[in-house]
């Protein structure tokens, strides 16, 4: 079977073509970072390479590449802080709400404990691997206002590419879970508030679905992403 096609699964219609892993890596949101610096503790949680981002259309445009670039460092509280940032700022786009939601962590925890619950999460990460590290950060080591939708962000990023045991880490969004909603019909599909089980069972999915294409995991969520978005 030709990579990036598949003849049907339990989560994508027959027919549906998966993104090159280029066009994931590529995959660009615009940022504002005049007001991502308003809001961070201090601009020592600013990642300099969202300075050398390229503008388009007068907005600086950050990409999945880049990002991960960034979580190379994530094993220094300086990098894990800018893997935060850079995962946030990706995730968010340029509409001012959107970004004071989301920055709402820095406010509502003290900077020490945001460190402690990072650091914790992702060395779960790093030793036992995407499902147990899920269920860190939500639980014991749950960052108030982090939810699931941003914290697999920063698994995703830190750990996609650098995987440890069977499954990597992916993004569980809600346009996500829209495509799950509607194609996985053995559970129920919440449109948040996701436990343990559930981001399992879209871990063991999405990677039988792309060894079957023959891409990688990140390609799936992609292609399940999209889908989302037009089914809504």
């Amino acid at each position: 079977m030709e990579a990036g096609k598949i003849s049907g699964t339990a989560i994508l219609p027959a027919g549906s073509t998966i993104p090159g892993r280029e066009e994931v890596l590529g995959q660009a949101i615009p940022f504002d970072r005049a007001r991502w610096l308003s809001l961070l503790p201090d601009s020592g949680w600013w990642p300099g390479e969202l300075d050398a981002c390229p503008i388009v259309a007068g907005r600086a445009r950050v990409d999945r590449s880049t990002v991960f670039d960034i979580s190379r460092r994530a094993d220094t509280v300086e990098g894990r802080r800018h893997l935060l940032t850079a995962a946030l700022v990706w995730g968010s786009g340029t509409k001012a709400r959107s970004v004071a939601r989301h920055a709402r962590i820095f406010t509502s925890s003290s900077v020490s404990d945001i460190d402690a619950h990072l650091a914790a999460a992702l060395g779960v990460l790093r030793q036992e691997g995407a499902i147990r590290a899920y269920f860190a950060f939500n639980n014991d080591d749950r960052i108030k206002f982090l939810g699931p939708a941003f914290f697999t962000k920063v698994l995703y990023f830190a750990g996609h590419d650098r995987p440890v045991g069977s499954w990597r880490p992916l993004i569980l969004d809600s346009v996500v879970a829209r495509s799950l909603r509607v194609a996985d019909a053995e559970v129920k599909w919440p449109r948040g508030g996701w436990t343990t089980p559930r981001y399992s069972r879209y871990l063991s999915l999405a990677h039988d679905l792309a060894g079957e294409a023959g891409v990688l995991p990140d390609q799936v969520e992609a292609a399940l992403f999209s889908h989302g978005r037009h089914l809504s």
